[in-house]
């Protein structure tokens, strides 16, 4: 839940809430509405998504079709993870559910290439299904994604 709507939850307890609280509490609710739909539109378009990303990064990554199996994978779970916490509104929900222990399977697998590659791709892939305001939405998570991954990744490579 956002953390605003639970906040003004726990304000109306002991009182009406005040004309500011409710278009807070509108404003809110509308932001909900609009990062659902994003939410659904991801969940439906999944496939037409991720098919593009894996039929390219087989032409690239040929030879490293179990690699690629695994990267894909694990991408498919960023993207699901950063779509809820986008819906949630929440980076931490992001970093505790999915980054804190991703991180070290992405470090064990040592597909530096693969990973960003596939970042750079679903990031196209977005641009394509998603209208400015959508992408708004969803891109800090994607970030914190990409961040935390990719350059973690980049410095156990080293």
């Amino acid at each position: 839940m956002h953390s605003e709507i639970k906040s003004l939850l726990y304000e109306a307890e002991d009182h009406y809430l005040t004309l500011e609280e409710i278009t807070t509490a509108k404003l809110c609710i509308a932001s909900l509405q609009v990062r659902l739909e994003i939410y659904e539109l991801l969940r439906d378009q999944e496939v037409t998504i991720f098919q593009p990303i894996a039929d390219q990064l087989l032409v690239t990554f040929a030879q490293n079709q179990r690699d690629l199996e695994q990267a894909l994978k694990r991408w498919l779970l960023v993207l699901r993870y950063c779509t809820m916490a986008m819906l949630l509104n929440n980076q931490e929900f992001l970093q505790q559910r999915l980054l804190e222990w991703l991180i070290g399977i992405v470090q064990a697998h040592r597909t530096q290439a693969i990973e960003t590659n596939i970042c750079q791709l679903l990031q196209n892939q977005l641009q394509e299904h998603l209208n400015a305001q959508q992408l708004a939405l969803l891109q800090p998570f994607l970030a914190q994604a990409e961040t935390t991954l990719l350059k973690a990744n980049a410095v156990a490579e080293l």
